[in-house]
């Protein structure tokens, strides 16, 4: 069974992410996405809220699962037993930024690290931007799944 590992923050998840999971259970059995926790980190949304937005936009694809770890992804990876990484890319910054990141991952672990290119539709949507809109009261649900909506 090929299972990949699909790790972030999600705070919140995007219709960015929403699109490389939905391409992403086309080419794995399985996709655990993997909310990261960082105690140094200020998020907008609990964990409790981000499994829970996570769960529910994926509650109709019995191939994607949710959990939480802490400490490096690799590590999570060996420990439940996931050969391969999935990781988004939007631009050429995150090329060079993750692909650091999936050489140093190769050196800890024998996880191979996959990349798929966003659509041209959700290239330019991220966490930090949508945070961002939120706290400025602009219209956010246009660039997050349905379900994802501030109380």
């Amino acid at each position: 069974m090929k299972r990949a590992l699909f790790p972030g923050s999600f705070d919140p998840i995007t219709l960015g992410h929403y699109d490389i999971i939905t391409r992403g259970v086309t080419l794995f059995d399985e996709i655990i996405v993997a909310i990261g926790v960082n105690a140094d980190k200020k998020y907008m949304f609990s964990l409790e809220e981000r499994k829970k937005f996570i769960e529910e936009t994926f509650a109709h694809e019995p191939k994607v699962k949710v959990a939480t770890y802490e400490g490096l992804t690799v590590d999570f990876c060996k420990k439940i037993d996931v050969e391969f990484i999935l990781r988004g890319l939007r631009n050429p910054a995150d090329f060079e930024f993750e692909k650091a990141i999936a050489h140093t991952n190769r050196d800890l672990a024998p996880i191979e690290t996959v990349f798929l290119l966003t659509s041209a539709q959700t290239s330019y949507i991220a966490s930090n931007i949508v945070r961002d809109v939120i706290r400025n009261n602009g219209d956010y649900t246009k660039l997050v799944p349905k379900n994802v909506r501030v109380k």
